[in-house]
């Protein structure tokens, strides 16, 4: 079946079982746009090319599948590389598929010319260059093989435009093989059984979860675990969701702004647990003095990620549903009551400086808005933030019971991220609503997919949090450069009438009465809405670890009044 290369490239997407594709077209990728119109794909226009990449993000985290996104050469395609960045940082599955000059002008400073392969090289999984339309079927078979296999990451397929409108016999390849490409599934059995030996002696164990677990697909497998061994479970930030909140066993997130008993367990454990978890600097803090007590665990199916950070005394490199599922009949039932009791006393100094136990005065804090958020939806929405304070506080106070409910940028922090990914998690998922908690910076890199959300009618709920401030960069001035304010002032649009403008319905929240009605406002409207809350200006996240600080050595926020106790 002899067929052009834009045509060979949809009738493989098809076969990778690709429903949706977000992208902005341009001359280099034109031949594959007009292939396009014979193929039952659903195209999402975005308004700029770094919104398709957090788009196709979103949908993979929230639906497990490749998520896609398509841009042009030249400038088309630099768009997509923060979008890519995040994603690889994040391990989350994504093909992005740019056109390319023809293979005779690559050299000449064509117009439009980049090398994509050569900047995309440190943040992809692996790329390819087609020059030549019988290439095309291997490459993409090979590219979602890639992204979505062993520890996922984007992969990037540029093709010429030469290879576009070429025609070859199409083959499409039922098998694969990678020679070197081999994602490992076990763990040694020696290596089980050293692991076994260190749970059964471990008198304070602290099981760190991360995004892996969720990856992995392995939330029934920690669960047992840790109800077997009686070992409580702090969680990354995105892990969140493995184990739900309200288990007991689950002391919430870690790290620079984790919950400060948490931490606390951490640093005074005996045994850490790592699984699906990479010891990145925010939840390590200090490597020198992290954990100084523990021994360490690591399950992880990245070889590289052993002992790059923290050295660890058994590594078991595998697949974390396979390697649990190994190890479970290896280990015995304990009972770890006192160092629980510990950890409850901990929790009780914790609960008494939380900002809900505060007197109400007046003020709106983002904290409120989210506990308002998570006590009216529950977890009925997919959420999805930004970067930032809001994040933060996000993190803290919607108290997650299901996984795949929560999408962030975690490795690059990527600002812009939150509302363009709500919205592909609502294209993956369109029977529940999907919200975008965002501050008032973040969202100003990405407004412009407003359009996108009225063009597609997406059912995507906008909260922003405005404090006219860049506020985690005002916060980190304040704490450590003696509150000398420093290009972090925000002058923002009126959102209300932004959203008008695109014919979105939108309200405005100034107090902390105010918040229930709109939220109910925002759920009972179909389509997008947007609200403004307009928060405290100079409120802080605590706890807070300074950089490079021990993970103890936290800035806690001081014990006030109980709101039951004012007067």
């Amino acid at each position: 079946m002899v067929k052009t290369g834009a045509e060979i490239l949809w009738e493989c997407l098809i076969r990778e079982g690709v429903e949706i594709v977000f992208g902005y077209p341009g001359g280099a990728i034109m031949p594959v746009y007009d292939a396009m119109l014979n193929y039952p794909v659903h195209h999402v226009l975005v308004r700029h090319e770094q919104g398709a990449t957090y788009m196709a993000d979103g949908y993979a985290r929230a639906t497990g599948k490749v998520g896609v996104c398509m841009a042009t050469s030249g400038p088309g395609a630099t768009n997509l590389v923060t979008g890519i960045a995040a994603a690889m940082m994040d391990s989350v599955p994504m093909v992005c598929i740019t056109g390319q000059v023809a293979a005779h002008l690559i050299g000449g400073d064509a117009f439009q010319e980049t090398d994509v392969t050569g900047i995309t090289q440190p943040i992809t999984k692996h790329n390819y260059l087609i020059t030549r339309a019988d290439e095309i079927a291997q490459v993409v078979r090979e590219a979602f093989y890639i992204a979505r296999s062993g520890r996922p990451g984007p992969v990037v397929i540029d093709m010429c435009k030469n290879a576009q409108v070429e025609k070859a016999e199409f083959v499409y390849p039922e098998t694969i093989h990678l020679p070197g490409y081999r994602p490992p599934q076990h763990a040694s059995l020696k290596d089980l059984q050293n692991a076994a030996a260190l749970i059964k002696t471990a008198q304070r164990p602290v099981i760190l979860a991360g995004h892996g677990v969720l990856k992995s697909g392995a939330m029934p497998e920690l669960r047992d675990f840790a109800l077997k061994t009686q070992t409580p479970v702090a969680m990354t930030l995105l892990g969140l969701g493995a184990l739900p909140a309200s288990h007991p066993l689950s002391l919430g997130m870690m790290g620079m702004h984790g919950e400060a008993y948490c931490n606390n367990a951490i640093q005074q454990a005996d045994l850490l647990l790592a699984f699906g978890m990479r010891f990145d600097d925010r939840v390590t803090g200090n490597l020198r003095t992290y954990a100084p007590r523990a021994r360490k665990i690591h399950v992880e199916i990245d070889p590289s990620e052993i002992h790059k950070n923290v050295h660890v005394d058994v590594p078991l490199v595998g697949d974390l549903k396979t390697v649990l599922t190994d190890l479970a009949p290896l280990i015995e039932p304990a009972d770890h009551e006192e160092w629980l009791d510990q950890i409850a006393e901990w929790k009780a100094d914790t609960e008494a400086r939380d900002i809900l136990a505060w007197a109400n005065d007046g003020r709106l804090y983002v904290s409120h808005v989210v506990r308002d958020l998570w006590q009216t939806m529950g977890q009925e929405l997919i959420l999805a933030t930004d970067v930032g304070q809001h994040q933060m506080w996000t993190a803290q106070y919607y108290k997650l019971e299901q996984p795949y409910r929560w999408l962030t940028s975690g490795g690059a922090g990527a600002m812009g991220y939150g509302f363009p990914a709500a919205m592909g998690a609502w294209f993956g998922h369109k029977d529940k609503e999907a919200w975008a908690i965002v501050g008032d910076g973040g969202f100003q890199m990405t407004q412009a997919e407003l359009a996108t959300a009225v063009q597609e009618g997406a059912n995507v709920k906008i909260a922003i949090m405005n404090n006219n401030f860049l506020g985690m960069v005002r916060q980190w001035q304040e704490f450590f450069f003696e509150k000398r304010y420093s290009a972090v002032n925000m002058t923002s649009p009126d959102f209300v009438k932004l959203a008008d403008a695109y014919g979105i319905p939108a309200r405005r929240v100034t107090q902390p009465e105010e918040v229930a009605e709109a939220i109910a406002f925002a759920r009972s409207t179909p389509g997008p809405v947007l609200l403004e809350f307009v928060v405290e200006k100079e409120e802080a996240v605590y706890p807070m670890v300074p950089a490079g600080a021990d993970l103890d050595a936290m800035i806690r926020r001081p014990i006030r009044q109980p709101a039951a106790a004012a007067n």
